[in-house]
């Protein structure tokens, strides 16, 4: 049981740190704005990769401004 609960901790700080680094990205290329609400697009693409399987930090928060780009176009939403 306490195995299960640090994964679970694990878990959930490879999908903060790859929010984080995602966000941050975004923001300062202007895709999202400078607020410190949590944009939940961006963490719904987070969540359903790491749900198919990706646990890198890096490379979900990469696929997530990707995807996200992809959807919203570069510098569209300020």
């Amino acid at each position: 049981m306490l195995v299960e609960r640090g994964l679970q901790v694990m878990n959930v700080a490879v999908v903060g740190d790859a929010y984080a680094i995602a966000a941050n990205y975004l923001r300062r290329t202007g895709a999202i704005a400078e607020t410190t609400h949590t944009d939940d697009h961006l963490v719904e693409i987070i969540v359903q990769m790491f749900h198919r399987g990706e646990s890198n930090k890096i490379r979900l928060a990469n696929k997530a401004i990707a995807k996200f780009e992809a959807e919203y176009g570069r510098y569209e939403l300020v």
